[in-house]
């Protein structure tokens, strides 16, 4: 029996490299193609998407934003719920940031340095004490203590947000299902996508800045959330549970300590992600740091954005170093609880004395100007480096050559092309690496860039991502193969990518600005630059982690160093390279849009105009089509999970 059913599926399976799930979708494809494109030229002749299926929202979405406006301060809607929201995040923000200004520069830092000791020991103490120092030094003591204002409010809001939903999705399967395609989506979008809706409610100002990023950062604690409570040990729960406890105590008692580092980490993603879309929120009117960034990119005064943007990276390396130590340690041996009422006592008698002392407000004789020598820097680059320099050019030279060269051949090749092949395009690579829904997604996705009418913005955008995200993989796979190869180089290069993580989308304009100036391709080189150490670690860490047992098979059958990772290391750690390549193509979006604050134009720029204009009906279209882009970009680089274990 079972020899007739092996001969029966040998004579049912497709001869010969039809076998092959790949061929069979390019073939499936082309016959959907040779029916369809015949139509599609007859009916819509031309390369560009037609105008008879474009959708004009601009009147609707004008209408709906002029009724917003006329009835925020009457319908009962804003009075009686957004209003009361409205109200109780300002409300908090400034108590947060009058009880910040009422125990001083000092408390501040005594307090924040008290806390990394607790948690980290004397050397993050010292590091936290000295950035805090630093802010002041810098002239940026009250924009920072806004920003961390905001900062508080945001993340305890996104916690709880973000808990819930965890909670919710780790004990219910349905609830599971539900919020998994909603978190997915949200992960996508890039953080100038979220300023939009909330700006038509709520409108410019602080409520606005804080509900975009509890919006932006609640999904990474709902995750790691719902990870850890699906995680906990089974043979725990089961053991809990033969004690006759109640749900509600299981939950409490074993599900959720057993979840802690998951919780902890969630903590973490969340507030570099609330630090990252705080400061963007500075385009609607978040104060603080961002907004002293913003305005001095505004005016190309890189002195003054520097100074502002070095107390954000300080900020956000000193809060990831904190929570990243606390999970670390979490389940140690640590001090004594005696030492949280030491650490009290002497932060309060730090900021009582410097209130006696009246060293609440930093002295102005302690700041260091560092604007002018930095323009004067800049000044001096422009004159000596941004062009004439021997043999290899100057860095506007790069720029111009990579925009001549890259940037405008790849626009234009995509605009030349007609919009039906753009879409078979588009659900080849989509099929090829997933499955039908997932070419379907991505093309319904693309399509909806067309009806909304921006195709030619939407494909300027897209080259701009492709030119980036080539520039990032080549860099970054190199030096992640460099890096998994040579422990002393990964030791030298970990410092570098975990600074380069930390840092706000926002601060990567300032250097490129620098060095390049204005235009698309310094908004590219910031793209590599936010995506480069993403790629270099799942690059390194997925051939850190191929089988030791096929290298020494390799190795005895005399592969040399190269063979062994083109035959073995690369083919075994293809699910980490292709993840590389979606969080890089992700990553690359996302400050490829914000770079429509130095020129970078299309999508970018109809955001940026959108918002600073008032002209939401451009802004909330150019920010729907982002969204499609980054969805369709997503599904066409992840792999499902049925390939990925296949290997296929």
């Amino acid at each position: 029996m079972a020899t007739i059913t092996a001969q029966a599926s040998r004579k049912a399976a497709p001869p010969g490299i039809l076998s092959r799930r790949a061929v069979r979708k390019l073939l499936t494809l082309a016959l959907a193609a040779a029916v369809l494109v015949p139509i599609a030229v007859t009916q819509w002749p031309g390369t560009t998407w037609p105008t008879a299926l474009t959708v004009d929202v601009s009147e609707p979405l004008g209408k709906t934003s002029d009724w917003i406006i006329d009835n925020r301060d009457s319908h009962p809607l804003f009075l009686y719920f957004f209003g009361h929201v409205s109200n109780v995040v300002v409300l908090a923000v400034r108590a947060v940031y009058l009880a910040l200004l009422a125990v001083g520069w000092a408390g501040v830092t005594a307090i924040g340095a008290l806390v990394a000791w607790r948690v980290a020991g004397v050397k993050l103490a010292a590091g936290t004490a000295a950035a805090f120092l630093a802010c002041g030094l810098l002239g940026m003591w009250v924009p920072t203590m806004q920003t961390l204002a905001l900062m508080v409010v945001a993340v305890l809001a996104s916690v709880a947000v973000g808990a819930l939903l965890g909670l919710a999705a780790g004990l219910s399967d349905r609830m599971d299902r539900v919020l998994r395609p909603v978190l997915d989506t949200m992960q996508v979008l890039p953080a100038f996508a979220y300023l939009l809706p909330v700006v038509l409610v709520f409108g410019i100002g602080v409520p606005a800045a804080v509900l975009a990023t509890v919006v932006y950062a609640a999904p990474p604690m709902a995750r790691l959330t719902s990870l850890g409570l699906r995680g906990a040990d089974k043979e725990v729960l089961e053991a809990v549970e033969s004690l006759g406890t109640t749900a509600r105590q299981r939950l409490l008692t074993a599900r959720i300590p057993l979840a802690r580092k998951e919780l902890l980490l969630g903590l973490n993603q969340t507030i570099m992600m609330a630090l990252s879309m705080a400061v963007i929120a500075s385009v609607i009117g978040a104060g603080g740091l961002g907004d002293r960034v913003y305005q001095a990119l505004a005016s190309v005064d890189v002195g003054a954005a520097l100074a502002a943007g070095i107390p954000i990276v300080l900020l956000a390396v000193v809060l990831d170093r904190v929570t990243a130590a606390a999970g670390q340690r979490l389940g140690e041996a640590g001090k004594s609880p005696v030492t949280w009422l030491y650490a009290l006592v002497v932060a309060a008698a730090v900021a009582l004395a410097g209130r006696l002392a009246g060293l609440l407000d930093w002295p102005d004789g302690w700041e260091v100007d560092i604007a002018e020598p930095v323009n004067r820097a800049v000044d001096w680059m422009t004159a000596h480096l941004y062009s004439g320099v021997p043999v290899v050019g100057g860095t506007a030279d790069w720029a111009a050559h990579f925009t001549s060269w890259v940037l405008n051949p790849l626009r234009d090749g995509l605009q030349w092309l007609p919009w039906w092949s753009v879409l078979l395009i588009v659900a080849a690579l989509a099929w090829l690496i997933g499955t039908w829904r997932t070419a379907l997604t991505a093309v319904l996705a693309m399509a909806a860039i067309g009806v909304l009418g921006v195709w030619d913005p939407s494909l300027d955008t897209l080259s701009q991502v492709l030119a980036a995200v080539a520039v990032t993989l080549i860099v970054g796979f190199a030096t992640g193969i460099a890096a998994a190869r040579s422990d002393r180089f990964e030791r030298l290069l970990r410092p570098v990518l975990d600074v380069f993580q930390t840092m706000p989308q926002f601060v990567y304009l300032i250097p490129v600005v620098a060095l390049f100036g204005v235009g698309r391709a310094p908004a590219a080189a910031a793209a590599v630059v936010y995506a480069l150490p993403a790629v270099v670690r799942i690059t390194a860490q997925g051939l850190r982690q191929v089988d030791p047992a096929a290298l020494e098979s390799a190795r005895s059958l005399g592969a040399t160093s190269g063979q062994q990772l083109r035959q073995v290391q690369l083919p075994l750690a293809r699910p980490a390279l292709l993840l590389a390549v979606n969080q890089g193509v992700v990553l690359v979006l996302a400050v490829v849009i914000i770079g429509g604050l130095v020129g970078g134009g299309a999508l970018g720029y109809q955001v940026v105009f959108g918002l600073a204009q008032g002209d939401l009906a451009t802004g909330l279209v150019a920010g729907a089509a982002i969204v499609c882009l980054g969805l369709m970009l997503d599904r066409v680089t992840q792999p499902t999970e049925r390939r990925t274990k296949k290997g296929a």
